[in-house]
């Protein structure tokens, strides 16, 4: 069976705190030290010694995005909520309108955000030496332009670049959005008209809900009562070129894709809802599991199954398994059966605390740690009779 993103809808049960003493910031801290950086002597013998990390939407919810299930999530504020799915995109010209046109509001937002002091503690942690790779559920490429230098893989692809269904030829998401521009001059008024009201500006989704919007994850912003069947989109310049064996590619005299085509459509270069991923990144993030010695998973409820495999995956492998996320996560009571609540971290950690808080101070207490190591090591003399 294909590796598909599909989104688990099902309520989540509330967390188990693992260890107990992790209820609070200071005992999550501690259990996350513990977790991170066991021992030697006590540390797994299978794998690399090191962390893979695994992280979801509630990591980026810091640099003014939307994730789907926190108190300010799409399917807590916004429910009746549907993604486009990918086959809907692929067959329907008024499903692309909507996409485009709902993306081509939510991407000046997207775009002008940066990654927030969680992402540069993942960072931090690869340079201390914790980590051996990042796998993101995220398409915001916040992980690799925050930390290019350690390794990380975007499970579910990336909005920096657009992509053909036909010949898979990639085109920059920033000069896609002028595109959109030219091709949709009222459009770019009214969003003009937004950013000037400050409705976009926001990164509070209760306010944006508040100026008449629905913000939602993937650069996605609905404008309740706006009809989207005006949008207009470029086509695949390359299949415009030189359309596909069999196929056609016709555009009016401006430049927007005419539904008489029969290829040259340019998506997201995400794996969409539906969309099967690629053989290449389903390996890839196999053996990034593999190769580890534990897995932390950050701001993610591992609702789609994509996701939820890996931790499946460092569970058949006995990996100690760590999560930190405000609120339930699918499946997380078989993957801590027999968790001791009275350890230290050490084989298991459960905590709901904001990433924010925890992942800079552990940065700044293994720091420390290092710095006491060196501290120690430089003032040793060795006895004069030696």
């Amino acid at each position: 069976m294909p590796l598909m993103r599909i989104p688990y809808t099902a309520p989540l049960p509330s967390p188990t705190i693992i260890p107990a003493s992790a209820s609070t910031l200071q005992g999550a801290l501690g259990a996350l030290v513990d977790f991170i950086n066991p021992p030697v002597n006590t540390a797994p013998g299978n794998g690399n010694g090191k962390t893979v990390i695994l992280s979801g939407a509630g990591i980026s919810v810091a640099s003014g995005l939307a994730d789907y299930r926190g108190s300010n999530g799409t399917y807590t504020l916004n429910k009746t909520y549907k993604p486009v799915y990918y086959h809907e995109f692929c067959a329907g010209h008024e499903a692309r309108k909507r996409y485009w046109a709902r993306s081509y509001l939510g991407w000046t937002n997207l775009h002008k955000s940066r990654p927030n002091r969680a992402h540069e503690a993942v960072g931090a942690l690869g340079e201390l030496g914790k980590l051996s790779s990042v796998i993101t559920q995220n398409v915001d490429s916040f992980h690799p332009k925050q930390h290019p230098r350690l390794k990380t893989l975007e499970l579910h692809g990336y909005l920096r670049s657009t992509i053909c269904i036909s010949c898979r030829t990639e085109y920059d998401r920033e000069q896609f959005q002028r595109d959109l521009s030219e091709l949709n001059p009222a459009w770019s008024d009214f969003l003009a008209e937004m950013l000037e009201s400050g409705a976009l500006s926001t990164e509070n989704p209760v306010e944006r809900r508040m100026k008449g919007l629905k913000t939602n994850p993937d650069g996605d912003v609905d404008v309740p009562g706006v009809e989207y069947s005006t949008f207009r989109y470029p086509a695949c310049p390359a299949c415009l070129a030189s359309p596909p064996a069999g196929s056609k590619v016709e555009q009016s005299a401006d430049g927007a894709w005419l539904p008489s085509s029969t290829a040259g459509v340019l998506k997201p270069a995400v794996i969409m809802f539906g969309e099967s991923i690629p053989g290449s990144v389903k390996l890839a993030v196999e053996e990034a599991i593999d190769e580890a010695s534990r897995i932390l998973v950050l701001g993610s409820s591992l609702a789609t199954y994509s996701a939820w495999r890996l931790v499946k995956r460092a569970k058949e492998r006995g990996m100690p398994i760590g999560i930190i996320n405000l609120g339930g996560v699918r499946g997380e009571e078989q993957f801590f059966a027999g968790a001791s609540l009275d350890g230290l971290g050490r084989e298991a950690l459960r905590c709901s605390v904001s990433l924010e808080e925890i992942l800079p101070a552990l940065v700044d207490h293994l720091r420390h740690d290092d710095a006491r190591i060196v501290s120690d090591k430089a003032v040793f003399q060795p006895a004069p009779w030696r």
